[in-house]
């Protein structure tokens, strides 16, 4: 282990990863402001799930365009080099804020992003290929530790490998689900659209996702199967983009897998653009080693320690909970489970008290729309905005309110059921990391990880 942390590599790759990582979440925040995805998901709701332990991340309101530029800045900021670290710092703050907002909006790769912001604040990607190495002539350097970009590399494994074991459940390898259920809706696509109506492709597609994420970690950390491993990943994030909505993530993929490859090919499209924009040769191939500071270099050493054995245990920590993950979704968030599974659920309150007073609630009257999907499938967020209803019927005259609801969740193509039982008191019920003993039995059993 000291030898290896003793080991040097060419900047080159970390510096690639660097500016087309900084252009892409400039290109995500622009593409946010003009959708006026925004105000639609950060400003106009009337209310917001926060997660638990960050309830005081809040909404900023119009302000939240501000939070946006800030991102948006430190994103290209972060891509050109300059003042690298204060915009490493500030791109992961705001954008972790932006994604702590609310929870109806989550998705595995704003998390992953988080994490990539939150290592590049440590990692030298500025030593070259940047208006911070071409102002100052003590930075430059050809050469950073090893360690430095396989920690990039690890993280992308990681993710893939997690994401494989999360698929090898009984539901996705056995009976093909949910992709037998969303493939016969895609059937209206150009050529390949009429393959989606048979069970054959979904099986197809549920055994080789689970392959692919199982091994193209180690195909792409193998120079002799990285060009096929890596035609791989374009071809299968290409095919989820075409497939399903998941915004900038596949492509976010493709550009970061291009930190496996050899510091040549990463050098040759450096010099390619600083050819084409007329950049001084001293920071296209600087000579030279970056040290971190002796003092520092234990303390860098601890904080990546410790970030990747969380992120090891993390994931695992529903194994902590009875029940079933997808049914209960204790423990399901930030941990790589991408796309497993089709719920659907609808809600309904009903708000009461001692003195005889009765509101069923219209669930448009506080949420918007994704927000009532995702909370009528997800047993912390029904909690949450029960708790809400009770402030809000305690301030308008309600004495001491219960709150019920009539929950019925459908998993997988499933016959919907009860997800909460009716006669539970949820404006009793507290959040916790303990077990939700609430929520009703799955009375089911899918098999697997």
């Amino acid at each position: 282990m000291r030898a290896y942390l003793q080991k040097y590599t060419s900047a080159a790759p970390l510096a690639v990863f660097r500016v087309i990582f900084g252009l892409m979440l400039l290109t995500s925040t622009v593409r946010f402001v003009a959708s006026s995805w925004v105000r639609d998901l950060y400003i106009s709701p009337r209310f917001f799930f926060p997660f638990y332990g960050f309830e005081f991340v809040r909404p900023l309101g119009e302000w939240t365009y501000l939070l946006f530029a800030v991102c948006g800045i430190s994103a290209l900021l972060l891509a050109i080099g300059w003042h690298y670290r204060l915009a490493s710092v500030a791109l992961f703050v705001s954008f972790t804020y932006i994604e702590l907002i609310d929870k109806s909006t989550y998705l595995n790769h704003y998390y992953f992003v988080s994490l990539l912001c939150f290592m590049l604040i440590f990692l030298p990607a500025n030593t070259m290929f940047s208006v911070d190495a071409w102002q100052n002539k003590a930075l430059r350097a050809g050469q950073i530790p090893a360690w430095c970009l396989d920690s990039v590399r690890i993280i992308v494994c990681m993710l893939y490998l997690y994401a494989g074991i999360a698929k090898l459940n009984s539901d996705w390898l056995l009976h093909a689900l949910p992709l037998k259920i969303w493939l016969p809706a895609k059937n209206d696509i150009l050529l390949i659209g009429p393959l989606f109506n048979h069970l054959e492709t979904a099986y197809f597609f549920s055994w080789i996702g689970c392959i692919y994420d199982l091994s193209i970690g180690l195909l792409l950390w193998n120079r002799h199967t990285r060009p096929y491993a890596y035609a791989s990943v374009v071809v299968f994030h290409l095919l989820t983009s075409l497939l399903f909505p998941i915004g900038m993530f596949p492509y976010i993929m493709i550009v970061t897998a291009l930190v496996f490859f050899p510091a040549a090919f990463h050098q040759k499209l450096i010099d390619r653009v600083c050819r084409l924009l007329r950049l001084p040769s001293a920071i296209i191939r600087p000579a030279g080693y970056y040290r971190f500071p002796a003092w520092l270099q234990p303390v860098l050493h601890a904080v990546f320690i410790a970030f990747f054995a969380f992120q090891i245990t993390f994931p695992f920590r529903y194994l902590l909970y009875p029940g079933e993950l997808f049914w209960t979704e204790e423990g399901y968030r930030f941990s790589w489970r991408v796309m497993l599974m089709e719920k659907a659920g609808y809600t309904q309150f009903t708000v009461t008290d001692a003195t005889g007073k009765r509101q069923i609630v219209n669930n448009n009257d506080f949420l918007t729309s994704l927000q009532e999907k995702m909370m009528s499938t997800q047993p912390d967020m029904i909690l949450q905005y029960a708790h809400m209803l009770r402030d809000h019927y305690a301030a308008r005259g309600f004495t001491h309110p219960h709150v019920y609801v009539d929950s019925y969740v459908a998993l997988n193509g499933r016959t919907g059921k009860p997800l909460i039982a009716p006669d539970v008191d949820l404006a009793k019920q507290t959040d916790t990391f303990r077990h939700k003993s609430w929520i009703t039995p799955f009375d089911n059993e899918i098999k697997g990880l």
